[in-house]
């Protein structure tokens, strides 16, 4: 039983038990995840477990493990990341909704840049955002402004969940200092400077290619804004009828979302920094700066929001803190039980198998880059892992004169190439379907397609940017 064979029966149980067989998702991914699992031979798996460069004894401990229990585990970590972070901006989105906060920041953004522009302001700031936090965190606290906004214009509530996916998706990916593009610049010998300069050109106009196809594709869809079980459309419809001065201030409606921003930004920038910065200033963004932390004193923010509304009665709190958490336990369980499948199919060394295909391939090297990028991403669901697994395949790159063009380029194209194809193993692909009320043939329309146009907008933006402007 060959890797790829073990992950084309993963993709055929997963997308055919969701799409056709119309099992729930989680009863799908744990399905294709169990399947996986139980065929992959022990031998793939030690190769695996050897590629991690585990202990002989972590080698020993991982084969001796029951499938059960590697499910259980790779459902725990998804679970340790992305849990608590999920709860708490179920709650904020919950409250700036709730509060009439997201409405009064969508009557501000309508008033300086018109209903034409919302979907590039939408873009604009999410990937400014995306350049300093994961987009998963951005995506949380957006999609309240994207909900409210809906509600004016149904027509294009899919594309306001699709502008700040293409703006947020591709700083991520290609803008220092996330992890994958800092990791990819460090290997290649790439100064941070000009990975930002030049990931923020590229993925600027990936993002403008990814507005463009939602453009076109919302023209020929009509999706509605559905209720999800945080919010029912007949709640946000009622806030139109509010006058402004009923709604809290720009200022503290912006609050729950900058802090979080200024709060992540101010530790990455900090840590990241070899100037000399005061101790406490430091200790200060290593406390706050943490994203459970900066989230939790949002929430609190949010939480006062939504009392004045009650005019303070705390006990009438509790109804909307139990809403949002039952949507983010769903939301969780879910993207958890994908984090599961996803695991197994790592365990079956699909990534080695990658490395040793890659010699055979006679290809340039952008293009070889992004295909490598693109199969891993598919195959696992991470775009952050398949950038760095991507880019230890092709360190010999990184020879002085081994390129005729700056290695700048080659950690752009494999950031570009980690955007093909997110499905149903991506934990965001599962957040984005969730949040947004979408179904999941309409998040591969509006998510994977998107992301995949604009990834293939990245390769040709930079292929000839490398033969213009080869920087050496």
């Amino acid at each position: 039983m060959t890797p790829i064979l073990l992950l084309v029966i993963g993709l055929i149980v997963v997308l055919g038990g969701i799409l056709f067989v119309k099992l729930h998702p989680i009863l799908a991914l744990l399905l294709g995840a169990l399947l996986v699992g139980f065929l992959t031979p022990a031998e793939l798996l030690q190769n695996y477990a050897l590629s991690k460069n585990l202990s002989p004894q972590q080698v020993t401990a991982l084969l001796d493990q029951s499938l059960g229990e590697r499910i259980a585990i790779a459902f725990g970590n998804t679970c340790e990341k992305i849990g608590l972070l999920i709860v708490l901006a179920s709650i904020i989105g919950k409250c700036l909704l709730d509060s009439g906060a997201a409405e009064r920041i969508v009557r501000s953004v309508l008033r300086v840049f018109g209903d034409k522009k919302a979907p590039v302001s939408f873009m604009a700031s999410s990937f400014m955002l995306g350049i300093p936090i994961f987009f998963d965190t951005i995506f949380y606290l957006m999609i309240p402004l994207a909900r409210a906004m809906g509600v004016r214009n149904e027509k294009s509530y899919a594309l306001y969940v699709m502008a700040i996916v293409a703006g947020g998706t591709m700083a991520h990916s290609l803008v220092p200092p996330t992890p994958g593009p800092l990791f990819a610049a460090g290997a290649f010998g790439v100064s941070v400077g000009l990975m930002i300069i030049m990931g923020t050109l590229v993925g600027l106009a990936c993002a403008g290619g990814g507005l463009l196809y939602g453009i076109w594709l919302n023209g020929r869809q009509l999706i509605p804004l559905r209720t999800t079980s945080e919010t029912s459309v007949e709640e946000l419809k009622g806030w139109l009828e509010k006058d402004t001065d009923q709604l809290p201030s720009f200022f503290m409606s912006n609050l729950p979302i900058a802090l979080p921003v200024v709060l992540i930004a101010g530790n990455t920038i900090t840590k990241g920094l070899s100037m000399p910065i005061p101790e406490g200033v430091r200790a200060f963004f290593a406390l706050t700066g943490n994203p459970v932390i900066a989230l939790f004193i949002a929430t609190i923010i949010s939480l006062f929001l939504l009392s004045r509304q009650f005019a303070y009665r705390l006990k009438e709190l509790k109804k909307p803190i139990e809403e949002a958490i039952y949507s983010a336990g769903m939301i969780i369980l879910i993207t958890a039980t994908g984090g599961a499948f996803g695991a197994m199919l790592q365990q079956t060394s699909i990534g080695n198998w990658l490395v040793g295909l890659s010699p055979d391939y006679k290809l340039a090297a952008l293009p070889l880059a992004f295909i490598i990028a693109a199969v891993i991403r598919t195959a696992q669901g991470s775009a952050t892992v398949s950038i760095i697994t991507a880019v230890g395949m092709l360190t010999a790159f990184a020879a002085p004169g081994a390129l005729p063009f700056n290695p700048v380029y080659l950690a752009i194209v494999i950031g570009c190439g980690s955007k093909l194809f997110p499905w149903m193993n991506d934990s965001g692909f599962w957040i984005i379907c969730k949040m947004s009320g979408f179904t999941e043939g309409e998040t591969i329309r509006n998510f994977s397609f998107l992301l995949s146009i604009m990834g293939l907008v990245g390769l040709a933006t930079t292929m000839v940017l490398a033969k213009i402007f080869p920087l050496l």
